[in-house]
C-alpha cells in the first residue's frame, strides 16, 4: 500500500501531538500530585438511611480524635444534607458523601472541593480549606427537573470561632 509523503508527515505530526499532550498531562499530574480516586467503597443506596454512617442522626460535622474534621453528607433529589456545614480554616477535613438516588456532583466555588457522587459508592475527599468565607456548593451533574435548586453552603471560619 502506497502512502503519499504528505500524508505520512500528517500522520507523524498527529501522533507527535497526541503523545506531547499525554506527556503534558502526565507532567502536570505528577507536579501537582493529581491522581484518580482510590477510595472504592460500596454502599446500598436504597438502604442509605438505615446505615450507621449515613442515617439522619449521623450526618454532619464531627471532630476526630486526631483533631481533624469529618463531614458526612447525603446527596438526594434535590438537595444536599445537611444544607450547611461549617469547618475551621487550615484544618484537615475528610468529606464523605453518598447518593440516595441518582448520579450527582458537588462543586464548591473558590475551593478545591469537587467530586462526583455515584449511587452505590461512597465519595471521599480529603482537603484543607485555606481561606475563610462562605462558599456555595452546587450539584454539577444534571440529576432531574429540580437540579437547579440543588445547593448547600460551606462556611470556613477561623479556628478560634469553630464550635461543634
Amino acid at each position: 500500500m502506497h502512502i503519499d509523503a504528505t500524508e505520512k508527515k500528517w500522520i507523524y505530526l498527529t501522533f507527535l501531538m497526541t503523545f506531547a499532550g499525554i506527556g503534558v498531562l502526565a507532567a502536570y499530574a505528577i507536579k501537582d500530585n493529581i491522581y484518580p480516586p482510590s477510595n472504592v467503597e460500596t454502599i446500598d443506596s436504597a438502604a442509605l438511611h438505615l446505615s450507621d454512617e449515613f442515617n439522619e442522626d449521623a450526618i454532619g460535622v464531627r471532630r476526630e480524635k486526631d483533631g481533624s474534621i469529618r463531614v458526612t453528607m447525603v446527596a438526594a433529589r434535590y438537595g444536599f444534607f445537611p444544607q450547611g456545614i461549617t469547618v475551621p480554616v487550615d484544618t484537615p477535613v475528610k468529606i464523605r458523601i453518598a447518593s440516595a438516588d441518582v448520579l450527582h456532583g458537588i462543586h464548591t466555588v473558590d475551593t478545591n472541593f469537587n467530586t462526583m457522587v455515584v449511587p452505590g459508592y461512597v465519595s471521599e475527599v480529603n482537603t484543607t480549606f485555606k481561606k475563610t468565607g462562605t462558599f456555595p456548593m452546587f450539584c454539577n451533574e444534571y440529576c432531574g427537573l429540580g437540579h437547579d435548586f440543588m445547593w448547600a453552603r460551606l462556611t470556613v471560619v477561623p479556628k478560634e470561632k469553630f464550635k461543634l
